[in-house]
């Protein structure tokens, strides 16, 4: 009887998560959808499948390209997203493994302050952060990197720290008899143990870093670059107008990336996220 209860009771949450996730791929497929109709019907029809005369085939992703630059966007939010999540793997993956290690007030302090930089909003620190940026000439991708490394530590840093208590410090020490140094330590051992959070993290900081607009906007040069969300920004015309057949046609292209890059590594985020919820 429970047994019958308990299969009734999964097949139900099954149904209301089943629904609850057409209702979240919706509104991608109706972009894909309205990507192919001509942009006088996409208000006018936006549920409708294009067909007869309200199919453009690629006409609205030729004139996104076009008129946003889209290729030099995306080379620069390509290269901006891969550095930043490479850097602030390696550098927080190496603060958290040194927290936990050496613990003293120093490692305690630096560890509080990065959870504290997950609670202070964007909002707070904006004028400052891009008057600062603009100080110190970080108006470009390469500034723009180490602005994301500072943004993305607290997230980072916390998931590190709950995976490295859960590794035995047995291996390191036998490591250590044998000659390696901390550096070769951590990166021949500590490292390769680490692979499922890194992914996890990895996957976090790309779709964050991949679709952020606040941040590019407030501290890149915009004469020089821009990044795939502002370009898509600049078909909006004056007076509230708006391209919405190329904007539909440049929001697919974006959103293409993002996902083959999360279908190939999601089966790491649970893994991940559990290894590093372990307490010490």
């Amino acid at each position: 009887m429970m047994s019958e209860k308990k299969n009734q009771f999964n097949n139900t949450l099954t149904i209301i998560f089943s629904v609850l996730s057409v209702l979240y791929v919706y509104p991608i497929f109706l972009v894909l959808l309205n990507s192919f109709k001509k942009k006088a019907y996409i208000s006018r029809q936006p549920f409708s499948i294009p067909q007869g005369k309200t199919f453009v085939g690629i006409e609205n992703y030729i004139n996104g390209i076009e008129k946003t630059g889209l290729i030099q966007a995306a080379m620069v939010s390509a290269f901006v997203t891969v550095c930043s999540v490479l850097v602030i793997i390696l550098c927080t993956s190496m603060c958290a493994w040194y927290i936990i290690r050496v613990k003293n007030k120093i490692t305690s302090t630096i560890y509080y302050l990065c959870l504290f930089s997950m609670i202070v909003p964007f909002q707070m620190v904006m004028f400052p952060l891009s008057k600062i940026a603009n100080m110190l000439h970080l108006s470009n991708p390469v500034g723009l990197i180490v602005l994301y490394l500072g943004f993305g530590a607290g997230l980072s840093v916390f998931m590190f720290t709950g995976f490295v208590k859960s590794i035995p410090l047995e291996i390191e020490e036998a490591a250590m008899i044998d000659g390696c140094t901390p550096i070769q330590t951590f990166f021949g051992i500590v490292m390769p143990i680490m692979r499922p959070t890194c992914i996890t993290v990895a996957i976090l900081q790309t779709m964050w870093i991949w679709n952020d607009y606040l941040l590019p906007y407030l501290t890149l040069d915009l004469r020089k670059w821009k990044t795939i969300p502002i370009a898509v920004q600049y078909l909006k015309g004056g007076y509230g107008s708006v391209d919405m057949g190329a904007m539909m046609g440049v929001l697919v292209l974006s959103i293409i990336p993002i996902i083959i890059f999360y279908a190939f590594c999601q089966r790491y985020i649970i893994e991940g996220v559990v290894a590093g919820a372990v307490k010490g």
